[in-house]
């Protein structure tokens, strides 16, 4: 009898169906509980803390009222979504979380039947828990939809599209504003005892009581607390929400940490919802673990850490970050032109324009996450005469394709668009990986295309696109560290369309595009080993292409190997192209393309993904001997010819 009353709640729980066997007292503890398990488990892994902190008793009230996996749960980004992962049958896997081989760091649908919706880009739950919404209403095997998303991620275009056409359609769905900017802390236990009164009434309230009541009965000063959480998304206080003016039932402003509340709500909400309703709780990001909430990040992304300290073990760089090299090279870069200015979608950490944040606040730009905002808006102040560098990574830059070409590229205005994050990420997965923009951006008329070798080369291609006004420009570069060659101490602008010969050689050329050459250089290495006398090379630019560099390089060699960090059809497809336009493929020289394969790659760590991809310098020195005819590549599958 002791054993069964001092078991962890949380260890009886495998599945939600457990979580609703549970009496509200017994879920309180559950979540109390499930966070412990949530900093332990990311301590090991790393990930993003923070963010599922602020959603434990949202995640264990869900699952306590919603049938799932019947019922379709969609969490924005899915950055989130450790807690909910931990209850849906993978606590036993937690621990392996962004790993080779082990859990997502995102929802992912192939993984459990409780992701009935892939995520890790924002904005897109409203929509999909839309999608099936209408699904279930045309008469398919599914419950009701609920869509948690954050105050960051709803201000984007794609979740405003996706309110009105529900409000619109009025079909029975469920959207979770889950607001952690702000705080309520006056109000939320009189809101508490108000809710708790109003449910034990019979029968339920209407949903409108619920809505209209909670600011009304509150007293003074409280009241005006509610009332400013309102406003946030009013305007006004006494004011219909926008929520409403678009067809949804508003709740809220409701305490995302108070379990009882929650689930009263929730439970209000399911048995009398007809229409669309939006929830609005307020959460505190990091919740329950001091260092997270005293962080000025609250730990979003964090690397392993001590559980008792909070202290992170990060391992001290060989050499400074891509990032912030930019960072320091574009603040230099201002500080000689006033008419640079710098624009992120909600990144300026990320992209290290913080930098220039922290010296030159007003010619910085933070538009949210509005990625086609953010490069419509670039378009407009390069045509009122300023420089804008658009920082955004590679697989969110995605997102503002249509804006690229029609408000950008069509008009040849000189937008900079610098694009971190290009090749393979690591733990973040393919969700993230910058695989595509070599392509999409060649693709365009006026586009000239860059990537770096290195961090020296980085300042040089930043400084050609501060000093290039004839159309867009784009320069690719990875994530995390360079590889450790001395800096310069400015920039030299570099002539657009020429690549660079490094070493040369007789028998196989490799030409390399972007951050790869370091790989490049080993290949070199093992192919001289084997007395095969080698030409390298570095491509610099994708669009213009240096094709007197490459025709030289089939002039003269037995073979041509070209290697990028990006699919196929990128660079490697370029020079394809331009040789088969000029009768190049003749079989004289052999040509053969290293380039990302036709697939999505799962995380691993970086060098574990490109040998994954084919891409080790093993992998260029097999192509060559391959491509020479004096051996036979270890995957063929793996390079096109």
């Amino acid at each position: 009898m002791n054993d069964q009353i001092h078991t962890p709640i949380l260890d009886r729980v495998r599945y939600p169906s457990d979580l609703r066997r549970l009496s509200d007292a017994e879920l309180a503890q559950c979540a109390d509980e499930l966070r412990a398990e949530t900093i332990s488990a990311v301590s090991v892994t790393g990930g993003h803390l923070g963010s599922s902190l602020g959603v434990v008793e949202l995640t264990v009230a869900i699952h306590a009222v919603f049938n799932t996996p019947y019922d379709k749960l969609v969490w924005d980004v899915g950055h989130q979504c450790y807690p909910h992962k931990i209850v849906t049958g993978r606590r036993d896997r937690i621990r392996t979380l962004r790993q080779k081989g082990g859990l997502s760091g995102f929802t992912k649908r192939s993984e459990s039947d409780y992701d009935p919706f892939g995520a890790a880009h924002s904005s897109t739950s409203i929509s999909a828990a839309l999608g099936f919404a209408m699904a279930s209403d045309m008469g398919e095997a599914t419950g009701d939809a609920i869509a948690v998303i954050g105050d960051g991620s709803i201000s984007a275009g794609m979740a405003y599209e996706a309110l009105n056409n529900a409000g619109d359609l009025g079909r029975r769905l469920f959207v979770i504003l889950n607001d952690n900017e702000m705080s309520i802390a006056p109000p939320v236990g009189a809101m508490s005892r108000y809710l708790s009164g109003l449910y034990k009434g019979s029968p339920l309230h209407t949903l409108k009581d619920i809505a209209d009541g909670v600011a009304a009965h509150l007293p003074e000063p409280l009241r005006h607390g509610a009332e400013r959480a309102k406003e946030l998304v009013t305007g006004h206080p006494k004011s219909a929400t926008l929520f409403e003016h678009l067809g949804f039932t508003y709740i809220g402003p409701v305490d995302g940490h108070d379990i009882p509340q929650l689930l009263q709500v929730l439970r209000a909400a399911k048995a009398q919802a007809t229409g669309p309703v939006l929830i609005h709780a307020v959460t505190v990001k990091g919740k329950g673990y001091a260092p997270a909430e005293g962080a000025d990040d609250c730990y979003h992304g964090v690397a392993k850490f001590d559980v008792k300290t909070g202290a992170q073990k990060k391992s001290q760089p060989n050499a400074p970050s891509y990032t912030g090299v930019f960072g320091k090279t574009l603040t230099k870069l201002a500080e000689a032109d006033s008419r640079i200015v710098g624009v992120t979608a909600a990144m300026p950490g990320g992209t290290g324009l913080s930098t220039l944040q922290k010296v030159m606040p007003e010619r910085v730009f933070d538009v949210g996450i509005a990625e086609q905002h953010a490069v419509t808006f670039c378009g407009g102040l390069a045509a009122g005469g300023l420089k804008p560098f658009c920082a955004i990574y590679s697989s969110f830059l995605q997102r503002g394709y249509d804006q690229i070409v029609h408000d950008v590229a069509l008009q040849n205005l000189p937008v900079r668009f610098m694009i971190d994050r290009a090749g393979l990420v690591g733990a973040d997965g393919p969700t993230h990986a910058g695989a595509f923009d070599i392509g999409y951006l060649a693709a365009l008329p006026n586009m000239t295309v860059m990537a770096c070798a290195d961090e020296a080369e980085l300042v040089h291609m930043m400084a050609t696109a501060a000093a290039h006004d004839d159309g867009p420009i784009a320069l690719r570069y990875p994530r995390g560290e360079g590889v450790g060659v001395e800096m310069p101490e400015t920039g030299e602008v570099l002539e657009i369309g020429k690549g660079r010969v490094l070493q040369e050689g007789h028998d196989v050329a490799i030409l390399s595009f972007g951050a790869h050459l370091a790989e490049a250089r080993e290949a070199v290495k093992d192919l001289e080993a084997k007395g095969v006398s080698v030409t390298l090379a570095d491509a610099r630019f994708a669009k213009p292409l240096d094709t007197g560099l490459i025709d030289d390089l089939m002039a003269n060699h037995r073979a041509l190997i070209t290697v990028e960090q990006g699919a196929m059809l990128g660079f490697g497809g370029l020079v394809l192209h331009h040789l088969a336009a000029t009768s190049q493929l003749d079989g004289r020289c052999a040509v053969r393309t290293l380039h990302l394969p036709d697939r999505f790659i799962d995380q691993a760590s970086p060098a574990e993904m490109y040998a994954e991809a084919g891409l080790t310098s093993a992998d260029i020195a097999a192509a060559a001997l391959q491509a020479m005819g004096i051996a036979t590549i270890r995957d063929p599958r793996k390079v096109s010819v």
